[in-house]
């Protein structure tokens, strides 16, 4: 199993990064969690694409974990050569969330039918609301969620994907909380957004100092992993970004509170999960 980390930015844009996503590559085939901007660009730098996710997991709702679900939607339409509806697991609102994306996407859905003799269907989804227990499970494979706390976001959920004895959680946005603390122990390896209060306080503009309440901080992250005996601490959705060459400063804020491998993610950094 591997954990390839396909954007690992935040709401800002960003030239080297993009929006929030991370593929798990397991024994089943490919998982997509979230769908942030440039997910399908840098999906095709992994050797993945739309027509190959096995399922799109949403942590949330938020926009820019959400960004290019219309992009998701409509390339496994237009790439596939028979009815390949698009299975999409995410807390409840998820599937609100895909008919209003059909919905936006009603001209162009009828532009392609007119135009394509051989595309005679419509694009579709299959859509599960989960928020606690489990979500899938096929062969070696198992996907199960608990509620975060993103509020005044809700529902949120975190996921834990094991196949074959093997456990990666990926936390979307939250503080910690007992749901992801549950999902965490005993895993091998944690994927967490995280934010920087020293760097984004001082500037004092209430939008930005906004999000501190709401995210986990370095630390935060550094001590669910310690919690979970997790192996492995990924930090990704960076806010703000680490300029070039000031990763190791992020690493330096976990190491008091976490003593395994911390890693500052990157897009299309892959790694192996045990």
């Amino acid at each position: 199993m591997q954990a390839i980390i396909l954007g690992s930015g935040s709401p800002l844009p960003d030239p080297d990064r993009a929006g929030p996503s991370t593929l798990v590559r397991t024994s089943a085939g490919d998982l997509l969690f979230d769908c942030g901007r440039g997910v399908l660009m840098r999906a095709a730098g992994a050797a993945s694409g739309a027509a190959a996710f096995r399922a799109v997991l949403l942590t949330h709702l938020h926009s820019d974990h959400i960004n290019d679900l219309n992009d998701v939607f409509t390339m496994r339409w237009v790439t596939s050569f028979a009815p390949n509806p698009l299975p999409v697991y995410g807390p409840p609102g998820t599937q609100e969330l895909l008919r209003a994306t059909e919905a936006m996407l009603a001209p162009d859905i009828g532009y392609r039918l007119t135009h394509h003799d051989d595309l005679q269907w419509r694009p579709g989804a299959v859509v599960v609301e989960v928020e606690d227990g489990p979500v899938l499970e096929t062969g070696t494979v198992r996907v199960t969620a608990a509620p975060t706390d993103h509020a005044p976001v809700r529902p949120t959920v975190g996921y834990r994907v094991e196949d074959d004895g093997h456990a990666v959680v990926i936390a979307g946005d939250t503080v910690p909380c007992p749901g992801l603390d549950a999902l965490c122990t005993g895993a091998e390896m944690l994927v967490h957004t995280v934010v920087r209060p020293d760097l984004i306080a001082p500037i004092g503009l209430p939008r930005l100092t906004d999000v501190l309440d709401y995210h986990s901080s370095v630390e935060d992250a550094a001590r669910t992993a310690a919690r979970g005996g997790v192996g492995t601490l990924v930090l990704t959705h960076m806010v703000p970004a680490p300029a070039p060459g000031a990763e190791d400063e992020w690493v330096e804020l976990a190491r008091p509170h976490f003593d395994g491998t911390i890693v500052v993610a990157r897009d299309l950094l892959a790694l192996d999960v045990g």
